[in-house]
Protein backbone atom coordinates (compact mmCIF):
# COMPACT_ATOMS: atom_id res chain seq x y z
CA UNK A 1 0.00 0.00 0.00
CA UNK A 2 1.29 3.44 -0.92
CA UNK A 3 2.15 5.80 1.92
CA UNK A 4 1.15 9.46 1.85
CA UNK A 5 2.26 12.58 3.68
CA UNK A 6 0.31 15.77 4.36
CA UNK A 7 1.92 19.19 4.01
CA UNK A 8 1.08 22.79 3.21
CA UNK A 9 2.21 24.58 0.05
CA UNK A 10 1.31 28.27 -0.20
CA UNK A 11 -1.34 27.82 2.54
CA UNK A 12 -2.91 24.94 0.62
CA UNK A 13 -3.06 21.61 2.46
CA UNK A 14 -2.13 18.78 0.10
CA UNK A 15 -1.48 15.06 0.24
CA UNK A 16 1.46 13.56 -1.57
CA UNK A 17 2.97 10.15 -2.19
CA UNK A 18 5.83 9.56 0.19
CA UNK A 19 9.10 10.09 -1.69
CA UNK A 20 7.71 12.79 -3.99
CA UNK A 21 9.70 15.99 -4.31
CA UNK A 22 8.28 19.39 -3.39
CA UNK A 23 8.38 20.32 -7.09
CA UNK A 24 6.31 17.27 -8.07
CA UNK A 25 3.75 17.87 -5.33
CA UNK A 26 3.44 21.56 -6.19
CA UNK A 27 2.88 20.93 -9.89
CA UNK A 28 0.37 18.18 -9.19
CA UNK A 29 -1.62 20.75 -7.22
CA UNK A 30 -1.54 23.57 -9.76
CA UNK A 31 1.42 25.46 -8.32
CA UNK A 32 4.05 26.02 -10.99
CA UNK A 33 7.54 26.45 -9.60
CA UNK A 34 9.92 27.59 -12.40
CA UNK A 35 12.87 25.39 -13.35
CA UNK A 36 15.77 25.49 -15.82
CA UNK A 37 18.18 22.61 -15.16
CA UNK A 38 15.52 20.10 -14.05
CA UNK A 39 14.48 17.35 -16.47
CA UNK A 40 12.51 14.48 -14.99
CA UNK A 41 14.35 11.14 -14.91
CA UNK A 42 17.29 12.70 -16.76
CA UNK A 43 18.73 15.58 -14.75
CA UNK A 44 17.62 16.26 -11.17
CA UNK A 45 20.50 18.00 -9.39
CA UNK A 46 19.25 21.42 -8.28
CA UNK A 47 22.20 23.16 -9.97
CA UNK A 48 20.45 26.23 -11.39
CA UNK A 49 18.62 27.12 -8.13
CA UNK A 50 15.66 28.52 -10.06
CA UNK A 51 13.24 26.21 -8.22
CA UNK A 52 14.09 27.54 -4.75
CA UNK A 53 11.36 27.62 -2.07
CA UNK A 54 11.17 28.46 1.62
CA UNK A 55 10.47 25.69 4.12
CA UNK A 56 9.46 26.92 7.56
CA UNK A 57 11.98 25.91 10.21
CA UNK A 58 14.89 25.65 7.75
CA UNK A 59 17.57 28.27 7.12
CA UNK A 60 17.92 29.73 3.65
CA UNK A 61 16.25 28.51 0.52
CA UNK A 62 15.58 24.90 -0.48
CA UNK A 63 15.78 23.48 -4.02
CA UNK A 64 12.38 21.95 -4.61
CA UNK A 65 13.39 19.59 -7.44
CA UNK A 66 15.55 17.42 -5.15
CA UNK A 67 13.94 17.94 -1.73
CA UNK A 68 11.44 15.32 -0.60
CA UNK A 69 8.06 16.36 0.76
CA UNK A 70 7.72 15.50 4.45
CA UNK A 71 4.83 15.17 6.89
CA UNK A 72 3.83 18.51 8.36
CA UNK A 73 6.14 20.52 6.09
CA UNK A 74 5.08 24.13 5.42
CA UNK A 75 6.34 25.43 2.07
CA UNK A 76 6.24 28.88 0.48
CA UNK A 77 6.99 29.08 -3.24
CA UNK A 78 6.50 32.73 -4.15
CA UNK A 79 7.48 35.13 -1.37
CA UNK A 80 9.01 38.54 -2.26
CA UNK A 81 12.41 37.21 -1.17
CA UNK A 82 12.09 34.19 -3.47
CA UNK A 83 10.97 36.35 -6.37
CA UNK A 84 13.94 38.67 -5.93
CA UNK A 85 16.41 35.76 -5.68
CA UNK A 86 15.03 34.13 -8.80
CA UNK A 87 15.39 37.39 -10.69
CA UNK A 88 19.04 37.65 -9.64
CA UNK A 89 19.63 34.04 -10.78
CA UNK A 90 17.94 34.74 -14.10
CA UNK A 91 19.82 38.01 -14.53
CA UNK A 92 23.15 36.25 -14.05
CA UNK A 93 22.10 33.49 -16.45
CA UNK A 94 21.09 35.91 -19.19
CA UNK A 95 24.21 38.02 -18.67
CA UNK A 96 26.27 35.49 -20.65
CA UNK A 97 23.53 34.48 -23.08
CA UNK A 98 23.35 35.86 -26.60
CA UNK A 99 19.81 37.21 -26.64
CA UNK A 100 18.78 36.72 -30.27
CA UNK A 101 15.21 35.68 -29.69
CA UNK A 102 13.71 37.01 -32.92
CA UNK A 103 16.05 34.92 -35.06
CA UNK A 104 16.40 31.90 -32.76
CA UNK A 105 14.95 28.57 -33.86
CA UNK A 106 13.55 28.05 -30.36
CA UNK A 107 11.76 31.39 -30.08
CA UNK A 108 8.33 30.75 -28.59
CA UNK A 109 9.42 27.33 -27.32
CA UNK A 110 12.39 28.33 -25.16
CA UNK A 111 12.29 27.57 -21.45
CA UNK A 112 14.70 30.41 -20.67
CA UNK A 113 12.38 32.79 -22.50
CA UNK A 114 9.33 31.41 -20.70
CA UNK A 115 10.85 31.71 -17.22
CA UNK A 116 12.13 35.23 -17.95
CA UNK A 117 8.63 36.24 -18.99
CA UNK A 118 7.14 34.69 -15.87
CA UNK A 119 9.61 36.63 -13.71
CA UNK A 120 8.79 39.86 -15.58
CA UNK A 121 12.42 40.44 -16.54
CA UNK A 122 12.15 43.87 -18.14
CA UNK A 123 15.66 45.06 -17.30
CA UNK A 124 19.06 43.50 -16.69
CA UNK A 125 21.45 44.49 -13.89
CA UNK A 126 24.48 42.42 -14.83
CA UNK A 127 25.11 43.19 -18.48
CA UNK A 128 28.77 42.96 -19.36
CA UNK A 129 31.29 40.90 -21.28
CA UNK A 130 29.94 37.75 -22.92
CA UNK A 131 31.81 34.68 -24.08
CA UNK A 132 32.10 34.37 -27.84
CA UNK A 133 32.14 30.88 -29.34
CA UNK A 134 32.39 29.67 -32.91
CA UNK A 135 29.20 27.92 -33.98
CA UNK A 136 29.79 24.22 -34.67
CA UNK A 137 27.85 23.26 -37.81
CA UNK A 138 30.15 20.65 -39.36
CA UNK A 139 27.80 17.80 -38.52
CA UNK A 140 25.12 16.92 -41.10
CA UNK A 141 22.59 16.65 -38.28
CA UNK A 142 23.28 18.94 -35.31
CA UNK A 143 24.25 22.59 -34.88
CA UNK A 144 25.88 23.52 -31.56
CA UNK A 145 25.79 27.19 -30.58
CA UNK A 146 27.50 27.58 -27.20
CA UNK A 147 26.65 31.30 -27.22
CA UNK A 148 23.09 30.36 -26.27
CA UNK A 149 24.06 27.74 -23.71
CA UNK A 150 23.05 28.36 -20.06
CA UNK A 151 25.20 25.51 -18.62
CA UNK A 152 22.16 23.64 -17.31
CA UNK A 153 23.90 20.35 -18.27
CA UNK A 154 20.66 18.70 -19.35
CA UNK A 155 22.22 17.75 -22.70
CA UNK A 156 25.25 16.27 -20.91
CA UNK A 157 22.98 14.15 -18.71
CA UNK A 158 20.94 12.89 -21.67
CA UNK A 159 24.06 11.98 -23.66
CA UNK A 160 26.08 10.53 -20.79
CA UNK A 161 23.52 8.97 -18.44
CA UNK A 162 20.71 7.90 -20.78
CA UNK A 163 22.47 7.22 -24.07
CA UNK A 164 25.82 6.25 -22.43
CA UNK A 165 27.73 8.11 -25.17
CA UNK A 166 29.38 11.03 -23.39
CA UNK A 167 30.05 12.98 -26.58
CA UNK A 168 29.76 16.28 -24.68
CA UNK A 169 30.85 17.47 -21.25
CA UNK A 170 31.32 20.65 -19.28
CA UNK A 171 34.92 21.72 -19.82
CA UNK A 172 37.01 24.51 -18.21
CA UNK A 173 36.04 26.42 -15.05
CA UNK A 174 34.39 29.59 -13.90
CA UNK A 175 33.55 32.13 -16.60
CA UNK A 176 35.31 29.89 -19.17
CA UNK A 177 32.99 26.92 -18.47
CA UNK A 178 31.53 25.53 -21.68
CA UNK A 179 29.57 22.48 -22.86
CA UNK A 180 31.71 20.94 -25.58
CA UNK A 181 33.01 17.71 -27.11
CA UNK A 182 36.44 16.62 -25.95
CA UNK A 183 39.30 19.06 -26.72
CA UNK A 184 36.87 21.53 -28.25
CA UNK A 185 36.31 19.31 -31.29
CA UNK A 186 33.23 19.41 -33.50
CA UNK A 187 30.39 16.98 -32.84
CA UNK A 188 31.18 15.70 -36.32
CA UNK A 189 34.62 14.54 -35.18
CA UNK A 190 33.77 12.68 -31.97
CA UNK A 191 31.65 9.70 -30.92
CA UNK A 192 28.31 11.48 -31.42
CA UNK A 193 25.65 9.24 -33.00
CA UNK A 194 23.45 12.20 -34.05
CA UNK A 195 20.50 10.74 -32.13
CA UNK A 196 19.44 14.27 -31.15
CA UNK A 197 18.46 13.50 -27.56
CA UNK A 198 20.66 16.42 -26.54
CA UNK A 199 18.42 18.70 -28.63
CA UNK A 200 15.32 17.30 -26.93
CA UNK A 201 16.92 18.01 -23.54
CA UNK A 202 18.18 21.53 -24.32
CA UNK A 203 15.96 24.33 -22.92
CA UNK A 204 17.30 26.96 -25.36
CA UNK A 205 18.60 27.21 -28.92
CA UNK A 206 22.11 26.06 -28.01
CA UNK A 207 21.49 22.76 -29.81
CA UNK A 208 19.25 22.32 -32.82
CA UNK A 209 18.92 20.33 -36.03
CA UNK A 210 20.78 21.43 -39.14
CA UNK A 211 17.93 23.01 -41.06
CA UNK A 212 17.63 22.29 -44.79
CA UNK A 213 14.18 23.63 -45.65
CA UNK A 214 15.61 26.40 -47.87
CA UNK A 215 16.87 23.67 -50.22
CA UNK A 216 13.37 22.17 -50.32
CA UNK A 217 11.78 25.55 -51.11
CA UNK A 218 14.28 26.06 -53.92
CA UNK A 219 13.41 22.70 -55.52
CA UNK A 220 9.67 23.29 -55.11
CA UNK A 221 10.04 26.50 -57.15
CA UNK A 222 11.97 24.75 -59.92
CA UNK A 223 9.59 23.58 -62.70
CA UNK A 224 12.25 21.19 -64.02
CA UNK A 225 12.41 19.21 -60.77
CA UNK A 226 9.87 16.52 -59.85
CA UNK A 227 9.65 16.82 -56.06
CA UNK A 228 8.30 13.87 -54.08
CA UNK A 229 7.78 13.89 -50.31
CA UNK A 230 7.41 10.88 -48.04
CA UNK A 231 6.47 10.98 -44.35
CA UNK A 232 7.49 8.61 -41.56
CA UNK A 233 4.84 7.02 -39.30
CA UNK A 234 5.88 8.90 -36.15
CA UNK A 235 5.48 12.31 -37.83
CA UNK A 236 1.68 12.03 -38.05
CA UNK A 237 1.50 11.29 -34.33
CA UNK A 238 3.33 14.48 -33.32
CA UNK A 239 3.08 17.17 -36.01
CA UNK A 240 -0.17 18.52 -34.60
CA UNK A 241 1.61 19.49 -31.37
CA UNK A 242 3.43 22.22 -33.30
CA UNK A 243 0.02 23.82 -33.93
CA UNK A 244 -1.39 23.53 -30.41
CA UNK A 245 -3.14 20.19 -30.84
CA UNK A 246 -3.18 17.53 -28.14
CA UNK A 247 -0.21 15.17 -27.83
CA UNK A 248 -0.87 11.98 -29.78
CA UNK A 249 -3.43 13.43 -32.19
CA UNK A 250 -3.43 11.61 -35.53
CA UNK A 251 -3.06 14.36 -38.15
CA UNK A 252 -2.38 12.17 -41.19
CA UNK A 253 -5.09 13.75 -43.37
CA UNK A 254 -4.23 17.36 -42.50
CA UNK A 255 -0.51 16.64 -42.99
CA UNK A 256 -1.14 15.28 -46.51
CA UNK A 257 -3.27 18.32 -47.39
CA UNK A 258 -0.60 20.69 -46.09
CA UNK A 259 2.13 18.96 -48.12
CA UNK A 260 0.07 19.29 -51.29
CA UNK A 261 -0.46 22.98 -50.62
CA UNK A 262 3.28 23.42 -50.17
CA UNK A 263 3.63 22.33 -53.79
CA UNK A 264 5.01 18.77 -53.74
CA UNK A 265 4.30 16.88 -56.97
CA UNK A 266 3.50 13.68 -55.09
CA UNK A 267 2.79 13.00 -51.43
CA UNK A 268 3.70 9.43 -50.50
CA UNK A 269 3.84 7.45 -47.28
CA UNK A 270 7.08 6.04 -45.84
CA UNK A 271 4.84 3.35 -44.36
CA UNK A 272 4.82 1.80 -47.84
CA UNK A 273 8.61 1.73 -47.63
CA UNK A 274 8.30 0.15 -44.18
CA UNK A 275 6.21 -2.64 -45.70
CA UNK A 276 9.11 -3.37 -48.07
CA UNK A 277 11.51 -3.30 -45.12
CA UNK A 278 9.38 -5.84 -43.30
CA UNK A 279 9.29 -8.10 -46.34
CA UNK A 280 13.06 -8.02 -46.73
CA UNK A 281 13.84 -8.17 -43.03
CA UNK A 282 11.44 -11.04 -42.33
CA UNK A 283 12.91 -12.94 -45.28
CA UNK A 284 16.45 -12.28 -44.06
CA UNK A 285 15.54 -13.48 -40.57
CA UNK A 286 13.91 -16.67 -41.88
CA UNK A 287 16.99 -17.38 -44.01
CA UNK A 288 19.31 -16.93 -41.06
CA UNK A 289 17.07 -18.83 -38.65
CA UNK A 290 16.48 -21.76 -41.00
CA UNK A 291 20.01 -22.08 -42.40
CA UNK A 292 22.20 -21.55 -39.31
CA UNK A 293 23.03 -17.97 -40.26
CA UNK A 294 24.47 -15.35 -37.93
CA UNK A 295 22.09 -14.91 -35.00
CA UNK A 296 20.75 -12.95 -33.33
CA UNK A 297 19.80 -10.78 -36.27
CA UNK A 298 19.64 -7.11 -35.26
CA UNK A 299 17.46 -4.51 -36.96
CA UNK A 300 19.05 -1.70 -39.00
CA UNK A 301 16.22 0.87 -39.23
CA UNK A 302 17.72 3.35 -36.77
CA UNK A 303 20.72 5.24 -38.25
CA UNK A 304 21.83 6.52 -34.84
CA UNK A 305 21.99 2.92 -33.65
CA UNK A 306 23.86 1.82 -36.79
CA UNK A 307 26.49 4.53 -36.27
CA UNK A 308 26.76 3.47 -32.63
CA UNK A 309 27.50 -0.18 -33.40
CA UNK A 310 29.94 0.82 -36.17
CA UNK A 311 31.93 2.82 -33.61
CA UNK A 312 31.56 0.69 -30.50
CA UNK A 313 30.96 -2.93 -31.51
CA UNK A 314 32.27 -3.34 -35.09
CA UNK A 315 32.98 -7.01 -34.41
CA UNK A 316 29.21 -7.54 -34.06
CA UNK A 317 28.29 -5.93 -37.41
CA UNK A 318 27.62 -9.37 -39.02
CA UNK A 319 24.59 -9.56 -36.72
CA UNK A 320 23.05 -6.40 -38.21
CA UNK A 321 20.43 -6.81 -40.93
CA UNK A 322 21.60 -5.67 -44.35
CA UNK A 323 18.23 -3.98 -44.97
CA UNK A 324 18.18 -0.25 -45.62
CA UNK A 325 15.84 1.80 -43.46
CA UNK A 326 12.28 2.30 -44.82
CA UNK A 327 12.73 5.79 -46.28
CA UNK A 328 15.96 4.77 -48.02
CA UNK A 329 14.31 1.67 -49.49
CA UNK A 330 11.39 3.79 -50.62
CA UNK A 331 13.69 6.36 -52.21
CA UNK A 332 15.47 3.58 -54.12
CA UNK A 333 12.13 2.23 -55.41
CA UNK A 334 10.94 5.71 -56.39
CA UNK A 335 14.08 6.39 -58.42
CA UNK A 336 13.93 3.01 -60.19
CA UNK A 337 10.56 1.27 -60.48
CA UNK A 338 8.36 4.34 -60.05
CA UNK A 339 10.48 6.53 -62.34
CA UNK A 340 10.36 3.89 -65.08
CA UNK A 341 6.65 3.29 -64.62
CA UNK A 342 5.77 6.99 -64.79
CA UNK A 343 8.31 7.90 -67.46
CA UNK A 344 10.14 10.34 -65.18
CA UNK A 345 13.87 11.01 -65.45
CA UNK A 346 15.16 9.81 -62.09
CA UNK A 347 17.94 12.39 -62.26
CA UNK A 348 15.31 15.13 -62.19
CA UNK A 349 13.55 13.54 -59.25
CA UNK A 350 14.07 15.09 -55.81
CA UNK A 351 12.96 12.92 -52.88
CA UNK A 352 12.32 14.61 -49.53
CA UNK A 353 11.85 12.53 -46.39
CA UNK A 354 10.01 14.02 -43.42
CA UNK A 355 11.43 12.20 -40.42
CA UNK A 356 11.18 12.27 -36.61
CA UNK A 357 14.92 11.63 -36.55
CA UNK A 358 17.90 13.92 -37.14
CA UNK A 359 20.29 10.97 -37.60
CA UNK A 360 18.44 10.40 -40.89
CA UNK A 361 20.16 13.57 -42.14
CA UNK A 362 23.48 11.81 -41.57
CA UNK A 363 22.21 8.54 -43.05
CA UNK A 364 20.95 10.28 -46.20
CA UNK A 365 24.44 11.34 -47.27
CA UNK A 366 26.17 8.02 -46.58
CA UNK A 367 27.82 6.68 -49.73
CA UNK A 368 26.16 3.31 -49.07
CA UNK A 369 22.78 4.95 -49.75
CA UNK A 370 23.33 5.34 -53.48
CA UNK A 371 22.11 3.46 -56.55
CA UNK A 372 23.22 4.36 -60.07
CA UNK A 373 25.33 7.17 -58.58
CA UNK A 374 22.20 8.81 -57.18
CA UNK A 375 21.38 9.19 -53.50
CA UNK A 376 18.19 7.30 -52.66
CA UNK A 377 16.94 10.35 -50.74
CA UNK A 378 17.93 13.94 -51.54
CA UNK A 379 16.84 15.78 -48.41
CA UNK A 380 15.67 14.95 -44.91
CA UNK A 381 13.68 17.41 -42.84
CA UNK A 382 12.36 16.87 -39.34
CA UNK A 383 8.82 17.09 -38.00
CA UNK A 384 9.75 20.52 -36.61
CA UNK A 385 11.10 21.70 -39.97
CA UNK A 386 7.91 20.64 -41.74
CA UNK A 387 5.91 22.64 -39.18
CA UNK A 388 8.05 25.70 -39.97
CA UNK A 389 7.42 25.29 -43.68
CA UNK A 390 3.67 25.08 -43.10
CA UNK A 391 3.80 28.25 -41.00
CA UNK A 392 5.96 30.03 -43.58
CA UNK A 393 3.32 29.23 -46.20
CA UNK A 394 0.60 30.84 -44.00
CA UNK A 395 -1.36 27.59 -43.85
CA UNK A 396 -3.86 27.29 -40.98
CA UNK A 397 -3.05 23.66 -40.22
CA UNK A 398 -5.81 23.01 -37.68
CA UNK A 399 -8.53 24.05 -40.15
CA UNK A 400 -7.27 21.92 -43.03
CA UNK A 401 -9.53 19.19 -44.45
CA UNK A 402 -8.27 15.62 -44.43
CA UNK A 403 -7.06 14.12 -47.69
CA UNK A 404 -5.30 10.86 -48.55
CA UNK A 405 -1.81 10.01 -49.77
CA UNK A 406 -1.29 9.66 -53.50
CA UNK A 407 -1.67 6.15 -54.88
CA UNK A 408 -0.12 3.73 -55.34
CA UNK A 409 2.86 4.68 -53.15
CA UNK A 410 0.65 5.94 -50.36
CA UNK A 411 -0.98 2.58 -49.71
CA UNK A 412 0.42 0.95 -46.57
CA UNK A 413 -0.54 -1.47 -43.80
CA UNK A 414 -1.06 -1.18 -40.08
CA UNK A 415 2.13 -3.14 -39.55
CA UNK A 416 4.09 -0.28 -41.10
CA UNK A 417 2.46 2.32 -38.86
CA UNK A 418 3.82 0.78 -35.65
CA UNK A 419 7.39 1.09 -36.94
CA UNK A 420 7.41 4.45 -35.16
CA UNK A 421 7.37 3.04 -31.64
CA UNK A 422 9.74 0.75 -29.77
CA UNK A 423 8.96 -2.91 -30.45
CA UNK A 424 6.98 -2.06 -33.58
CA UNK A 425 9.58 -3.16 -36.13
CA UNK A 426 9.89 -6.55 -34.46
CA UNK A 427 6.14 -7.01 -34.13
CA UNK A 428 5.58 -6.14 -37.79
CA UNK A 429 8.32 -8.53 -38.94
CA UNK A 430 7.00 -11.35 -36.74
CA UNK A 431 3.54 -11.02 -38.32
CA UNK A 432 5.03 -11.74 -41.73
CA UNK A 433 7.53 -14.32 -40.47
CA UNK A 434 4.88 -16.42 -38.74
CA UNK A 435 2.63 -16.54 -41.81
CA UNK A 436 5.59 -17.44 -44.01
CA UNK A 437 6.89 -20.19 -41.73
CA UNK A 438 3.48 -21.74 -41.04
CA UNK A 439 2.04 -21.24 -44.50
CA UNK A 440 -1.12 -19.99 -42.84
CA UNK A 441 -2.96 -16.70 -42.48
CA UNK A 442 -2.80 -16.52 -38.71
CA UNK A 443 -5.26 -14.30 -36.86
CA UNK A 444 -3.21 -13.63 -33.72
CA UNK A 445 -0.96 -10.81 -34.86
CA UNK A 446 -0.58 -8.59 -31.76
CA UNK A 447 2.73 -9.35 -30.05
CA UNK A 448 1.99 -7.41 -26.87
CA UNK A 449 5.08 -8.72 -25.06
CA UNK A 450 7.28 -6.36 -27.08
CA UNK A 451 5.03 -3.34 -26.54
CA UNK A 452 5.30 -0.75 -23.78
CA UNK A 453 7.68 1.89 -22.58
CA UNK A 454 10.29 -0.28 -20.87
CA UNK A 455 13.78 0.28 -22.19
CA UNK A 456 14.35 -3.46 -22.65
CA UNK A 457 11.52 -5.90 -23.44
CA UNK A 458 12.27 -9.61 -23.71
CA UNK A 459 9.91 -12.35 -24.87
CA UNK A 460 9.74 -15.85 -26.32
CA UNK A 461 7.35 -16.37 -29.21
CA UNK A 462 6.42 -19.73 -30.68
CA UNK A 463 6.21 -19.81 -34.46
CA UNK A 464 5.60 -23.02 -36.38
CA UNK A 465 6.45 -25.01 -33.27
CA UNK A 466 9.77 -23.28 -32.72
CA UNK A 467 10.58 -20.94 -29.84
CA UNK A 468 12.16 -17.66 -30.90
CA UNK A 469 13.73 -15.49 -28.22
CA UNK A 470 13.38 -11.81 -29.02
CA UNK A 471 14.32 -8.54 -27.35
CA UNK A 472 13.44 -4.93 -28.15
CA UNK A 473 15.67 -2.22 -26.72
CA UNK A 474 15.30 1.55 -27.08
CA UNK A 475 17.89 4.09 -26.04
CA UNK A 476 21.59 3.51 -26.64
CA UNK A 477 22.25 2.93 -22.95
CA UNK A 478 19.95 -0.09 -23.17
CA UNK A 479 21.48 -1.11 -26.50
CA UNK A 480 24.85 -1.26 -24.75
CA UNK A 481 23.48 -3.79 -22.25
CA UNK A 482 22.22 -6.05 -25.02
CA UNK A 483 25.46 -5.73 -26.98
CA UNK A 484 27.49 -6.73 -23.95
CA UNK A 485 25.29 -9.81 -23.50
CA UNK A 486 25.81 -10.81 -27.13
CA UNK A 487 29.53 -10.05 -27.03
CA UNK A 488 30.06 -12.18 -23.92
CA UNK A 489 28.11 -15.10 -25.39
CA UNK A 490 25.52 -14.95 -22.61
CA UNK A 491 22.64 -13.96 -24.87
CA UNK A 492 20.26 -16.50 -26.31
CA UNK A 493 18.33 -14.25 -28.68
CA UNK A 494 17.42 -14.92 -32.26
CA UNK A 495 15.95 -11.52 -33.14
CA UNK A 496 16.86 -8.11 -31.67
CA UNK A 497 15.28 -4.73 -32.36
CA UNK A 498 17.21 -1.62 -31.34
CA UNK A 499 16.12 2.00 -31.62
CA UNK A 500 18.58 4.77 -30.73
CA UNK A 501 15.98 7.01 -29.09
CA UNK A 502 14.34 6.04 -25.78
CA UNK A 503 10.79 5.08 -26.70
CA UNK A 504 11.56 4.73 -30.40
CA UNK A 505 10.93 7.13 -33.28
CA UNK A 506 7.96 8.80 -31.58
CA UNK A 507 10.58 10.32 -29.25
CA UNK A 508 13.11 11.06 -31.98
CA UNK A 509 15.47 14.01 -31.95
CA UNK A 510 13.45 15.75 -34.69
CA UNK A 511 10.08 15.58 -32.95
CA UNK A 512 8.35 18.54 -31.22
CA UNK A 513 10.32 19.56 -28.12
CA UNK A 514 8.42 19.42 -24.84
CA UNK A 515 9.32 21.50 -21.78
CA UNK A 516 10.35 19.88 -18.52
CA UNK A 517 6.92 20.77 -17.13
CA UNK A 518 5.12 19.05 -20.02
CA UNK A 519 7.30 15.97 -19.57
CA UNK A 520 6.26 15.78 -15.93
CA UNK A 521 2.57 16.17 -16.64
CA UNK A 522 2.14 13.76 -19.57
CA UNK A 523 3.54 10.46 -20.79
CA UNK A 524 4.49 11.85 -24.20
CA UNK A 525 5.86 8.53 -25.48
CA UNK A 526 2.72 6.58 -24.62
CA UNK A 527 0.34 9.12 -26.13
CA UNK A 528 2.24 9.21 -29.43
CA UNK A 529 2.66 5.42 -29.47
CA UNK A 530 -1.03 4.87 -28.76
CA UNK A 531 -1.80 6.99 -31.81
CA UNK A 532 0.21 4.61 -34.02
CA UNK A 533 -1.27 1.49 -32.46
CA UNK A 534 -4.72 2.96 -33.08
CA UNK A 535 -3.86 3.47 -36.76
CA UNK A 536 -2.75 -0.16 -36.92
CA UNK A 537 -5.91 -1.46 -35.25
CA UNK A 538 -8.16 0.50 -37.62
CA UNK A 539 -6.27 -0.58 -40.75
CA UNK A 540 -7.98 -2.92 -43.18
CA UNK A 541 -4.68 -4.68 -43.89
CA UNK A 542 -2.33 -5.27 -40.95
CA UNK A 543 0.34 -7.49 -42.50
CA UNK A 544 2.97 -6.17 -44.89
CA UNK A 545 2.96 -9.23 -47.15
CA UNK A 546 -0.74 -8.61 -47.84
CA UNK A 547 -0.18 -5.08 -49.17
CA UNK A 548 -1.34 -5.29 -52.82
CA UNK A 549 1.05 -2.53 -53.93
CA UNK A 550 4.01 -4.33 -52.41
CA UNK A 551 2.94 -7.62 -53.98
CA UNK A 552 2.57 -5.98 -57.38
CA UNK A 553 6.02 -4.36 -57.29
CA UNK A 554 7.64 -7.66 -56.32
CA UNK A 555 5.82 -9.40 -59.19
CA UNK A 556 6.66 -6.72 -61.77
CA UNK A 557 10.10 -5.62 -60.67
CA UNK A 558 11.76 -7.12 -57.62
CA UNK A 559 10.75 -10.78 -58.23
CA UNK A 560 10.77 -11.79 -54.56
CA UNK A 561 12.17 -10.77 -51.16
CA UNK A 562 15.90 -11.38 -51.11
CA UNK A 563 16.26 -11.50 -54.90
CA UNK A 564 19.33 -10.14 -56.66
CA UNK A 565 17.50 -6.96 -57.68
CA UNK A 566 16.02 -6.55 -54.21
CA UNK A 567 19.52 -6.77 -52.75
CA UNK A 568 20.86 -4.20 -55.19
CA UNK A 569 18.16 -1.67 -54.34
CA UNK A 570 17.02 -2.41 -50.81
CA UNK A 571 20.07 -3.72 -48.98
CA UNK A 572 23.41 -2.22 -47.97
CA UNK A 573 26.44 -2.86 -45.79
CA UNK A 574 28.11 -1.23 -42.79
CA UNK A 575 31.73 -0.90 -41.72
CA UNK A 576 33.85 -0.10 -38.69
CA UNK A 577 33.89 3.63 -37.94
CA UNK A 578 36.43 5.47 -35.78
CA UNK A 579 35.03 7.25 -32.72
CA UNK A 580 37.32 10.26 -33.01
CA UNK A 581 39.03 12.03 -35.87
CA UNK A 582 42.70 12.66 -35.09
CA UNK A 583 42.92 16.12 -36.69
Amino acid sequence: MEEFVTLKIDNQEVKAKKGSTILEVARENGIDIPTLCFLKDIHQTGDCRMCIVEVEGRRGFTTSCITKAEEGMVVHTNTPEIQESRKVIMDLTISNHHVECLTCVRSGNCELQQVAKKLNMNTLEFEGEKNEYEIDELSPSIVRDANKCILCRRCVAACKNIQKIGAIECINRGFESCISPVAGKSLNDVNCTFCGQCIQACPTGALHEKETIDDVWEKLKDPETYVIVQTAPAVRAALGEEFGMEVGTNVTGKMVTALRRLGFDKVFDTNTGADFTIMEEANEFIERFSNSGVLPMITSCSPGWVKYIEMNYPELLPHVSSCKSPHQMFGAILKSYYAEKEGIDAKKMYVVSVMPCIAKKFERQRQEMKNDEMYNVDNVITTRELARMIKQANIDFVKLPDTEFDSPMGDATGAAAIFGTTGGVMEAALRTAQDTLTGENLKKIDFEAVRGGEGIKKATVNIAGKDINVVAASGLGNAQKIMEEIKSGKADYQFVEIMACPGGCVMGGGQPIKTSKERMEKDIRKLRADCLYSIDEKSTIRKSHENPVVKKIYEEYLERPGSHRAHELLHTHYEKREKYKLN
